[in-house]
Order: structure tokens, then sequence, then C-alpha cells
């Protein structure tokens, strides 16, 4: 992984990829107007690209899409929310005003951006990603991306994003640290149909849930321990779960309560 910047990138644009590369302790390669691919092609590697406006991820994988931060679903699964209609998750987490999330898989950060919405300014939100690329774009993202609706830009902000394996982060954490532990697990042969999560398909971490990982998000969370998965997933009775079916869902919640 090598740090570049858009085409025309100003002097800004160029400090913060040095400062990128420095903070993710990788190769800074000036543009010079070359192209993105010629570059990767060069130096045989993925990179990050600072623009103007965002930050992105690129792969050397042909006809692959670049990964960047947008609130994708989260912006009208608010304007749900705030036209009075219900969310699933808000639902299997029964999540209220001033509780405490934690997502153990956080990826695009949809579900932690709704979790934020509805445990507001006297709650907490915080999410786990295990790439470490997408968690420093992510960072960035919630924290830059401007949106006609406030309440999206109020929700962002207030998420707090950590690097790492949840399995292992958990274990760093004390004991009812959080009302609501959740886990969305990705798995290569259980994804959505969803054109938006696409880019990340590639850069997704895939580590299985296992019961320690299970027994320690019941140690973590106050309250409930939800988990989305595939509506065939045996986890769900395996770990003890009980399911909230969806009608025509293909991924339902299950919930522990605790």
């Amino acid at each position: 992984m090598f740090v570049t910047t858009c085409g025309r990138a100003n002097q800004e644009v160029i400090e913060k990829a040095h400062h990128t590369a420095d903070t993710l302790f990788i190769p800074y390669v000036p543009r010079k107007k070359r192209s993105i691919r010629h570059h990767m092609k060069t130096y045989d590697e993925d990179c990050l690209v600072i623009g103007k406006e965002r930050l992105e991820l690129h792969t050397r994988e042909e006809n692959s899409e670049p990964f960047f931060f947008h609130p994708n679903s989260a912006s009208f699964r608010i304007k749900r929310l705030l036209r009075g209609e219900k969310d699933p998750l808000i639902e299997a987490a029964d999540l209220q005003e001033g509780m405490s999330f934690l997502d153990c898989t956080l990826g695009l950060a949809s579900d932690s951006i709704i979790a934020s919405h509805i445990v507001g300014e006297t709650g907490n939100v915080t999410g786990i990603e295990a790439n470490k690329y997408i968690s420093y774009i992510l960072v960035h993202g919630l924290k830059g991306w401007i949106s006609p609706l406030q309440e999206l830009n109020s929700a962002m902000n207030r998420i707090t994003v950590i690097n790492g394996q949840f399995q292992e982060e958990l274990k760093k954490l004390a004991e009812d640290s959080f009302d609501v532990v959740y886990i969305d697990p990705m798995f290569e042969d259980a994804l959505t149909d969803s054109h938006g999560i696409n880019p990340i398909r590639q850069w997704a971490s895939y580590t299985g849930v296992t019961k320690m990982g299970i027994e320690e998000a019941k140690r973590v969370a106050k309250k409930r321990v939800v988990l989305k998965e595939h509506y065939q997933s045996s986890l769900f009775k395996e770990m003890g779960f009980e399911v909230m079916k969806r009608p025509s869902a293909k991924f339902h919640f299950g919930v522990i309560r605790l």
C-alpha cells in the first residue's frame, strides 16, 4: 500500500498525503501526472488516494471500484425515522436516547450512524473496523462529510472509530461497558445484493463469529447482544440467539437479552 494524490493536487492536498503516509507508515508516491493504474502497476501495490473532497482506496484488481466514504443507506433510513417509521436494527437492539452502542463490524458505518441518531448527544456509539485503511477513511469521512440533512451530520460526528479485530478489542473492554453490542459479520457466501457494498468487499474482514467472541460480547454488553445474519444461518441456534424474523428479508436479527 502507498499514498498518492488526486490528479490536480494543491499544496494542502500534498501535505495531507504526506501526513497520511506518516500516520499509516506507508510510502508516499508523488502523482507526477501519472495515472493511478500506472503507479499501482509500477509499485505492484494498492494505493490510497488523497483528494480535495475525499479519500479513496484503489486496488490493482481489474474493473474494481474504489472505496470511499459515503453515508449510503443511512441517509434515507434517518429520513424514515424522522417520519416516524421504524428501523429493524433499532427495534432489535431496543435502542433509546442516551444508550451506548458498540458496533463490532463497522464496515460502511450505516448501522452506527442510525444508532448514533437514536442515542443522541447523551448517548455513545463506537465502531470497530478491522481494516486500518478503511478505518482511516471512516474517521475522516464521518467528520468531514457534509449533508443537507443536519441530523445525519450530527449522527456521523458523534461516532468513535477503533481499528482492530473485534474479538481482540472486546477483550480490552470492561464488563458492562456498552448497553448493546452489535455484530454484523460479512461472509463471502452471504452478502447482500446491494451495489453500495461492492467496493468494500475486497477490503472487508471475513473473520467468522466464534463462541468465545459471543461470550466476550455478552460480558461487555449490559442489555443486549444483537447479531445480524443470513436467514438460513445456523449461528443463531448455535450461539443461543432469539431470532427476530423479517418477512421477505434475506437477513434476520438475533438477540440475546441480558
